[in-house]
């Protein structure tokens, strides 16, 4: 089975980071890093107009950005960014959308372009012809994330738009295996992850990922869990809801911490036999870098900066995004050297918490 796109590293990549982080490494030790950053080829971006056909509906086309080939993406995307962390040899970036900038050559190559086919939460990407192979792709889902760093981590791949294209992952647990944020529902992923031991606990970090939960819930009849400040209509229904600030825990070796901020409610789950932190919309790591997504915020942006300054008490080497793509540093200070510089930052840019210091 093929592993997913590897993380990001710190050690090696750094111009990612805000530019406070520069100014630790020259003055600290602990927090010195040799960064590289390798970048996709620039392409022209290019006017895509949207066409209506003769029965009023809007057909989907291909966009000029692309370049010629058999796999192109089309007006309809979201700009989600899955494909361009999944397959980023084939994907980048061009006039706010995504577009092929370079068609696959080698089979790693093309079945990394067909697993974000398959994830792609608004089937965005195409073929000018089917893919032969689509089915072999489809046996690939979840995928490990690092089989030999994270064993029985999964990404499951089938990002749901109900979710803005959220990414899902699953935890192999002798206790029970744990989904973390629900996925487009797809029986052939089900069956799947029934072949790895079903679901126990559907986790949902926040009330924008939760999706297609209530068939997942269906199928598995697995309890969920959602922290009670994000219960909607939708989840009103949810069998475990959190209370209070927490943290909580899940047997001896999964902790969920409270870290309001992007919403009321949410939640990150860190799994402490790998330090592995799933952060949900809390934390992500963009194209340009750290960030908390201050637009998309739906409670308070200096609360959130505030539960991403609680992360530094936490024991962890990787952190795994709803959104975008993950993380692994070297070690516990470097995690802490880059996450109170990005902390830093943010009380300076923001008027209201200008007076904080570490």
């Amino acid at each position: 089975m093929a592993s997913a796109n590897k993380a990001i590293n710190f050690a090696s990549i750094g111009s990612l980071l805000p530019s406070s982080v520069e100014k630790l490494k020259n003055s600290s030790p602990t927090a010195q890093m040799k960064f590289r950053l390798s970048r996709n080829p620039s392409v022209k971006a290019v006017q895509s107009p949207a066409v209506e056909s003769d029965t009023g509906k809007w057909v989907r086309q291909r966009r000029p950005h692309n370049v010629n080939g058999d796999f192109f993406v089309d007006h309809t995307c979201i700009d989600c960014d899955t494909c361009r962390w999944m397959a980023p040899q084939v994907f980048t970036r061009v006039g706010a959308m995504s577009a092929v900038y370079k068609q696959p050559i080698s089979s790693e190559d093309r079945l990394k372009a067909l697993q974000a086919l398959l994830s792609c939460p608004t089937s965005s990407i195409r073929t000018e012809v089917p893919p032969a192979d689509i089915l072999e792709a489809q046996k690939t889902f979840p995928i490990p994330v690092d089989e030999k760093k994270l064993p029985g981590v999964y990404h499951c791949g089938y990002h749901s738009e109900k979710s803005y294209g959220a990414a899902s992952y699953l935890i192999i647990h002798p206790e029970g295996n744990i989904l973390i944020d629900s996925p487009r529902f797809t029986e052939k992923l089900a069956r799947k992850i029934e072949m790895l031991g079903g679901v126990r606990y559907l986790f949902l970090t926040h009330k924008d990922d939760v999706a297609d939960q209530g068939k997942w819930s269906k199928w598995f009849r697995c309890d969920r869990i959602l922290h009670f400040d994000d219960v909607e209509a939708c989840t009103s229904h949810i069998e475990m809801k959190l209370e209070g600030n927490g943290p909580w825990s899940l047997g001896d070796d999964i902790m969920l911490i409270h870290t309001p901020g992007h919403t009321e409610g949410s939640v990150c789950l860190l799994y402490k036999p790998l330090k592995l932190l799933f952060t949900g919309d809390h934390l992500v790591m963009t194209e340009s870098g750290l960030s908390i997504m201050e637009m998309y915020n739906k409670s308070s942006v200096p609360e959130q900066v505030d539960s991403v300054k609680k992360l530094l008490d936490l024991d962890f080497n990787w952190i795994i995004p709803g959104h975008g793509r993950r993380i692994e540093f070297k070690d516990v200070p470097e995690k802490n050297a880059i996450l109170e510089a990005f902390v830093q930052e943010k009380y300076n840019q923001y008027s209201s918490a200008t007076n904080k210091r570490f």
